[in-house]
This record gives structure tokens, sequence and C-alpha cells, in this order.
């Protein structure tokens, strides 16, 4: 373990669908301008779990470090930080009830969280997409594991700098050099069938809850991209699936246009990989690849989209 002194933690999570695969990220920052980052992933899992899973590993690492001296721990969850500050104790007393005598949601969690959390550490509030780099780069890591993506973790202990661009592009070409860091993914088990909120006086903006914006929503479908090195002689492995996929999404493009379906802003940018608001920015018709797109009206006002096929 580093012996640096840790100076502040923040910790995030993500999910796309809710439940749905997910991910966690916390990064901790050093006294001495060194950083260690930490993730993982779930693939059936809620938010909030991962919000929590994020502090448990923030917590674990602060008591490998032996440290006496407090921390700070930013989350951009008030479930999260009241829960742990405010409600748990509660909890506890009523025997794992909530208020309303139900019993209360990631139990196994909150256990967790409660035989690790200590006087040392000061949980704070941070709002989420403010800007805030700690903040930023936690939800980044979370989303990467929640999209299945590899990612680079800054590694306190053993290696102080990320690698720049051309480093990770000559680590992917060289063999024999090592891969970048990439997160041990953390499989924890779902413990509610479907989220429910928690009682009304425990009831948050940001309880059982924490719906993705209609941008964040698109970035949850990974581009298809290949992140293999071209090859003029041999395609790589993961170019070949990439292939397939493009191929895919042609056919589905082709039925649906083909069935004249209507659909909505967001199925389209999951269809032709771009942001839902560059979509609706768009004139009426437009051409992507070999399909117009229409601009539709529903029964009842709705906004659709319409695909039909250019004919050579």
């Amino acid at each position: 373990m580093a012996s640096s002194k840790i100076d502040r933690i923040y910790t995030d999570g993500a999910c796309a669908g809710n439940p749905g695969p997910g991910g966690w990220g916390t990064v901790v920052y050093f006294a001495d301008g060194t950083v260690q980052e930490l993730g993982g992933g779930d693939s059936q899992t809620t938010n909030n779990r991962m919000e929590m899973q994020a502090a448990v590993a923030a917590l674990e690492f602060f008591a490998a470090s032996e440290q006496t001296t407090p921390i700070v721990l930013y989350t951009d969850s008030e479930y999260l930080r009241k829960g742990v500050t405010q409600w748990l104790a509660g909890w506890k007393r009523k025997g794992w009830k909530t208020a309303a005598g139900k019993p209360v949601l990631n139990q196994d969690l909150w256990e967790a969280l409660d035989r690790l959390n200590s006087s040392k550490v000061e949980w704070r509030y941070v709002r989420g997409h403010s800007g805030d780099p700690g903040n930023e780069r936690c939800d980044e890591i979370a989303r990467a594991f929640s999209q299945g993506r590899p990612i680079y973790l800054q590694q306190q202990s053993f290696d102080r700098t990320p690698p720049n661009a051309s480093q990770l592009e000559a680590s992917q070409l060289d063999a024999s050099q090592p891969e970048p860091a990439i997160g041990q993914l953390t499989i924890t088990a779902l413990t509610e069938p479907t989220p429910s909120p928690e009682p009304a006086e425990e009831n948050t903006v940001e309880n059982a809850v924490k719906p993705l914006t209609v941008s964040e929503a698109a970035a949850a479908w990974p581009p298809i991209t290949s992140a293999h090195p071209t090859n003029a002689t041999q395609p790589a492995p993961g170019e070949v699936m990439d292939l397939k996929t493009r191929l895919e999404t042609l056919r589905m493009a082709d039925e649906i246009a083909d069935r004249q379906y209507c659909i909505t802003t967001l199925e389209l940018a999951q269809l032709v990989q771009l942001d839902p608001t560059t979509i609706d920015q768009k004139d009426s018709t437009w051409v992507w690849r070999n399909w117009q797109i229409d601009r539709v009206t529903g029964a009842e006002g709705e906004q659709f989209w319409q695909l039909q096929r250019l004919r050579n």
C-alpha cells in the first residue's frame, strides 16, 4: 500500500437502466498529487447499489491505508450520504426496517458501509455533472464499466502518471508491452428484484432511481468502432465482430423501413449512433447511409421517425 497521505476521495455509480448493467468508480487523491483509481461493475444491478459499492471500495481502501488523519469523501448521491449520516442508525434500531416498517433495501451494502465508516470520514455532497474534476472522473469510470468498455485506471502504488495517447497506441501494437491497468470487475448480487423508493422522510430527488438525461442515455450505447489497430493483411478479431455488428445494424434498419415502424428519437439515436440532441436539431427529412429519415407525428401529437430505403 502506498505510504502517501490520502487527502480526499470521490465516488460515483452509474446504471444503464434501473435495474440494468451498472458500474462504479472511486478516485483517491493523495497529498503529494498522485492518484489511485478503482472501478468495477455488475451486469444486473441498480444505480443506488453502484453508488454504495463505490463508497465501500473507498472505505476499504482508506482502512487498508491505516491512515489516522481524517479525509473527506465526496458523493453526488444524497441517498448514500444521508443514508450513512442520518438514516442508518435508525434502521439498525428498528431491526433494518424503514419508518414504514418495510425491509431496508440494499441492507448488505448498508451493513458494509456501517462496518467500514468511522469518525475520520467526513461525508460531503457534490453536485453531479457540475464540472468538479473528481466527480467527472468517477462518472467516466463508472460509465465505462456499466458499458463493458476498458478504461485506464491510474495506480498510485506502481504508476503515478497515466500513459499519453502515443504510449497507449505503442502498447497496443507491441505485444511485449504490458497492457494499461484495467479495473477488475466486481460482481455484486442484486437483492431486490426492482428498485422502490425509501420512506417519505428518507426520500430525496436522487433516491431509488437516478435517471439518465437524453444525452446520457445515448452515451450508454457503445459506438460501433474498433479499439484494435488496423492490420492490412489480417483483421483483428474485434474488427470482424464490429463488421458483424454493422451488418446487423443495417439489417435492422431495412426491417424498420420495410415494416414502416415509427421509432422514437432515442431509438433512432441507438440505430444511427448519434446523440439524440443532434437528431432533434435535424430537418424533418434527412439521409443516413441508404435510408431517408422522415419526422412523423403520431395520433396524439407524439414525434416519431420513419425510415425509407433509397433506391439506386
